[in-house]
């Protein structure tokens, strides 16, 4: 057995699907997701500027599109039989392709709703982000509770990040809880945060529209880190995940629990892969960046298939 992992907002660099391209097959579903979503996902993953695809309208179908190209690529190469898979915020659209809740286009299209609906809503009211590294959790979540900021996602023990208003967040950054750092995070608004309700709202007609299927595969939640097997629980929290906590820590524990015999990080893997080592280093996580690390895949479950990404649409 074993699991998958897709990032979320924030790893995005320019040129991240330059090498996914070169294989005529991804580049066709990359003009097929581009034509769902509304967004030209070519010029966003080869020519586009860090400032374009930092803006969250075009981050996130942009990760979705890459992880799922790393999906097609990874169906060639690993062996059949039972996975565990969870994504990190947007991430779990990603996550719900490979468990074969949604199809690749349906994902990248909720991505593209998800974003523009998120962007919108953050230019109703100046918000924004902070990671809080180090102390104590309990210390940390009441002194955030203590000048009105919610602890928008749970990344592991000493790894929050604070969501609110930007002065409150300028208030953060003066006053930090003890024993921790405190660093601004360069995203639009408060994301997971009820300043997200509009967004919710768009998301949530949308993916009412979507056909969303019982998973073939293990799928964790953001909400908990439990496994999810009813269509439309999938669906109501992922729509709910808009505006409420991203628990990643409870994700992580889950998967630990399950032992994998490897864990594969879908790029851009650096992130979600190092929070998964620092936790848990018995680990065996494997980070997919670009189609030549395919191959460690293959090394790594032990099938010796090293064929060529497809885009597994």
């Amino acid at each position: 057995m074993f699991a998958i992992i897709a990032p979320g907002q924030g790893s995005q660099t320019p040129g991240m699907l330059a090498g996914w391209l070169r294989d005529p097959e991804c580049a066709a579903a990359v003009r097929q997701w581009s034509e769902a979503s509304g967004c030209d996902l070519a010029h966003l993953g080869t020519k586009a500027s860090a400032a374009e695809i930092a803006r969250t309208e075009n981050t996130q179908p942009l990760l979705v599109a890459q992880g799922l190209l790393a999906h097609g690529a990874l169906t060639g190469v690993l062996p059949e039989g039972a996975a565990v898979v969870a994504g990190h915020s947007v991430g779990e659209l990603t996550a719900a392709v490979y468990a074969g809740v949604l199809e690749p286009a349906d994902a990248v299209r909720l991505a593209a709703v998800r974003g523009r609906a998120m962007a919108e809503a953050c230019a109703l009211t100046p918000t924004s982000m902070a990671a809080v590294v180090g102390g104590d959790e309990r210390e940390v979540l009441a002194h955030l509770a203590g000048i009105g900021i919610d602890a928008a996602t749970y990344n592991g023990p000493g790894q929050i990040v604070a969501a609110g208003e930007s002065g409150r967040i300028g208030q953060l950054l003066a006053e930090p809880p003890r024993g921790t750092t405190v660093r601004e995070l360069p995203v639009a608004g408060a994301f997971h945060t009820p300043y997200m309700e509009q967004a919710r709202q768009v998301f949530a007609d949308a993916a009412a529209a979507t056909p969303f299927a019982s998973p073939r595969q293990t799928l964790l939640s953001n909400s908990d880190g439990a496994a999810v097997t009813s269509p439309d629980e999938i669906r109501r929290r992922l729509v709910e995940q808009v505006v409420r906590p991203v628990r990643w820590d409870l994700c992580m524990e889950s998967l630990a629990a399950a032992a994998p015999r490897a864990v594969f990080s879908l790029p851009p893997a650096r992130t979600l892969a190092g929070i998964l080592k620092r936790r848990y280093p018995e680990l065996d996580v494997v980070s997919l960046n670009t189609p030549r690390d395919v191959a460690k895949a293959a090394v790594r479950s032990g099938t010796g298939r090293t064929e060529p990404a497809r885009a597994g649409v």
